[in-house]
């Protein structure tokens, strides 16, 4: 087993909160647990250490907070108001006898503003045992879809986008057919301007939401042709940013949910089959090394990055970040809620929603994964959009357990180091 357990304590930095975590701010709250490493065996009862500071450190005397302990994304355990005569509080008393997570989460209201910390104690993490169910012909049904893809013509097309290129990387937008004759995928590919031979490729597959593709230089800029991709069939490179607010909540309001009803019809199979077909893109281009191609991801593209690795064997290497749709019948078991959070109502949990989402799982795809194929995986235990439950709980049931780099107190973000990291990793196995 090769595995890299690495807990970063790291300072908080100035950017978007899509891409990084939120800027400092004048009041904190932090919540501390006691073991260093945030992990404990089933009995235990962690202590979290709460305290309301200033700017500069000092106790918010008689700070109000509001706070729950939970087990992940469940109904509170326990919960209330109190007052911190002296910022701080210890909260103690719970514990889980399975394995999982346990999580502290604290508001405190200052001034008439609201600010939030929390952290997540994980209990054995690495015996989670996912629920969801492998279907039976789970392998057959996606070979047929992906041999039914092939017959489709790729018809590629590579149009230079002038205005984005520099010296270093030529930008293209890209698309071919997929699916369907006349669905194409669009995406915005980088090559190194002066590449001399074939290069090593990286797929990018997307988050959720529907938005632009600027496009991957700096891994270009090194020698890499990089290609992220939309999946919603529209051009990724469209300067009206207005153009993907309208679709994103419009006609693509609901669309992790839709015909999910119908495991022949669910919109993901779309999504899946032309991931996997973008590396044959890839793979077709003269100026890539068909050999040297890998996937990442984060969130969405997370789960994207595991199912391309297992429906396309070009795939030699892949790194998610925080990978959703992991174990998606948890919820109704109370064991966390995977996004997209299907099963939240447990009435909509249907025998054909039930029988669809076996397919689409990714803890079955992770479970299918080829057993020399290296994996990389990122996440923090304080994740509040993608529960690490369901993270764990796949990387559990992975052939060859990745490489992971656990940063326990970020939520659904990375810090600059962690994405270093990942680059890193990705660009020294297609080295």
């Amino acid at each position: 087993m090769k595995k890299l357990a690495l807990y970063l304590m790291l300072i908080l930095v100035s950017a978007s909160l899509t891409a990084a975590p939120p800027r400092q701010s004048f009041i904190k709250v932090t919540v501390t647990p006691d073991h260093a490493d945030w992990c404990y065996t089933c009995g235990e009862k962690p202590q979290f250490a709460v305290t309301v500071t200033d700017c500069s450190n000092a106790p918010i005397k008689d700070a109000q907070i509001y706070y729950e302990i939970s087990e992940d994304f469940l109904e509170p355990l326990e919960k209330g108001d109190k007052t911190l005569a002296n910022g701080t509080v210890t909260f103690t008393g719970h514990t889980m006898k399975k394995p999982g997570f346990l999580r502290c989460r604290v508001w405190a209201k200052v001034d008439g503003k609201k600010y939030d910390e929390c952290a997540t104690a994980a209990f054995e993490k690495e015996k989670i045992e996912p629920k969801t169910v492998m279907p039976k012909d789970f392998v057959e049904f996606w070979q047929r879809e992906i041999e039914k893809n092939q017959k489709i013509a790729m018809l590629p097309q590579l149009d230079l986008v002038p205005e984005k290129c520099t010296p270093k990387v030529n930008v293209y937008s890209a698309s071919f057919q997929s699916f369907k004759n006349g669905s194409r995928i669009y995406g915005t590919l980088c090559v190194p301007a002066n590449h001399n031979g074939k290069c090593p490729a990286i797929l990018i597959v997307p988050g959720a939401g529907c938005r632009s593709r600027s496009g991957y230089y700096s891994e270009a800029e090194k020698g890499f042709v990089t290609f992220e991709v939309g999946i919603h069939g529209i051009p990724t490179v469209m300067e009206d940013e207005r153009i993907y607010e309208t679709l994103k909540n419009g006609s693509l309001l609901n669309y992790p949910s839709a015909n999910v009803d119908d495991k022949d019809n669910y919109y993901y199979k779309r999504v899946f089959v032309s991931c996997a077909r973008a590396i044959d893109f890839l793979a077709a281009l003269d100026f890539v090394d068909a050999e040297r191609i890998g996937v990442m991801g984060g969130s969405q593209g997370g789960a994207l990055t595991i199912t391309t690795a297992y429906l396309n064997p070009k795939v030699k290497c892949g790194a998610a970040f925080y990978p959703a749709m992991c174990d998606l019948t948890g919820y109704l078991y109370d064991q966390g809620n995977a996004w997209p959070y299907l099963f939240t109502n447990k009435k909509l949990a249907t025998k054909e929603r039930l029988e669809t989402v076996k397919y689409y799982d990714v803890v079955n795809f992770a479970r299918s994964l080829n057993a020399s194929l290296p994996m990389w995986v990122s996440y923090g235990y304080n994740d509040l959009v993608v529960c690490p439950t369901s993270i764990q709980g796949a990387i559990n049931e992975m052939p060859q357990q990745p490489e992971v780099l656990i940063v326990p107190q970020s939520r659904h973000w990375t810090y600059p180091e962690q994405d270093s990291a990942r680059s890193k990793w990705i660009m020294n196995q297609l080295k």
